[in-house]
């Protein structure tokens, strides 16, 4: 894959638990609209995570070294999604956002130091999804947006490793049974069947029709 180096990927993918359902992807072919709406929506979100990190641990530099710069890159990516909005005839508005993030956010313990190490490790579950769809996505979209998808794949992969390293470094043991905790529920958040399409929804309950 040319937008992003080979071992990056295949760290990506171990992590993840599963592919995106080819009937997402479907969907996203045809909700263009409702595609950039929440991607736009979300960068919106990822900026914020990270800044919410940075007040809460301002006497851990490394996170505040990475999360500044991620929340920079976060409202950079606002900026040329909502540019593509606007161009294609789009008015910026917010979704109902999907279940996903809830589910993971709903499962993060509320006790320090777990909560952050939670908290880390779902931001690097969203970071490494939002990277492997729009990987999935590049094949199937024009010219200005797969160049564009195609370029965030580096980013978002390096936000993915930040995230995981950040968990690993501030824990105390091992946190591979926080991994696999976090993946199975976004496994089923991934494969079971989802009412609304969303960037990171599960398969639509509904057949896609085609126009």
């Amino acid at each position: 894959m040319k937008w992003i180096r080979e071992e990056d990927w295949e760290g990506l993918m171990a992590f993840l638990p599963c592919a995106t359902p080819s009937a997402w992807v479907d969907a996203a072919r045809v909700n263009e609209e409702t595609l950039l709406l929440n991607h736009c929506y979300l960068e919106q979100c990822a900026a914020r995570t990270a800044m919410t990190l940075m007040f809460r641990c301002p006497d851990r530099p490394e996170l505040l070294a990475k999360m500044s710069k991620l929340a920079r890159e976060e409202l950079h990516h606002f900026d040329q999604v909502h540019k593509i909005l606007h161009e294609r005839g789009y008015r910026y508005r917010i979704l109902r956002p999907s279940r996903y993030a809830g589910r993971l956010n709903g499962a993060i313990r509320k006790e320090q130091p777990e909560q952050l190490i939670d908290t880390l490790i779902v931001g690097a579950y969203i970071e490494a999804r939002s990277c492997e769809r729009f990987a999935a996505l590049v094949p199937h979209l024009d010219e200005v947006l797969a160049t564009f998808y195609g370029s965030l794949l580096r980013s978002e992969a390096r936000h993915f490793r930040d995230y995981l390293t950040l968990a690993e470094a501030y824990s105390s043991g091992p946190i591979e049974d926080r991994i696999e905790f976090f993946g199975e529920i976004e496994r089923e958040a991934i494969e079971s069947p989802d009412p609304d399409f969303r960037f990171h929804s599960g398969v639509p309950e509904s057949k896609v029709e085609w126009p």
